[in-house]
């Protein structure tokens, strides 16, 4: 069973894929359109962000997680380079776990 599943996933990708590349070049310029593109891949990692920081299992959860993404984006808001952001968030979800074990 799961390797029917995945198959048809697979080939549910592909001819997604290929409708993609059908549509007449008249479709895809389209403002409305070329403007849902570009909103689309933002969406997307904003949701799995949120998922990986506020889930655990199936419960929702503040922890130290919550604090470092509060601090990327602070750091964020303070344009700092995306290396910048990224140890900084670490560094926060680490000293709040140092600081406060159960949390």
């Amino acid at each position: 069973m799961t390797w029917v599943a995945i198959l048809g996933a697979g080939v549910g990708c592909y001819l997604l894929k290929l409708a993609g590349l059908s549509l007449p070049p008249r479709v895809l310029q389209h403002p409305l359109v070329e403007r849902v593109a570009d909103l689309i891949p933002v969406a997307l990692l904003s949701a799995l962000v949120a998922v990986q920081v506020f889930a655990e299992g199936s419960r929702l959860t503040i922890d130290a997680r919550a604090a470092g993404l509060a601090a990327a984006v602070i750091a964020l808001l303070l344009r700092a380079p995306f290396l910048v952001v990224v140890f900084v968030a670490a560094a926060t979800a680490g000293l709040v776990r140092l600081v406060f074990p159960g949390w």
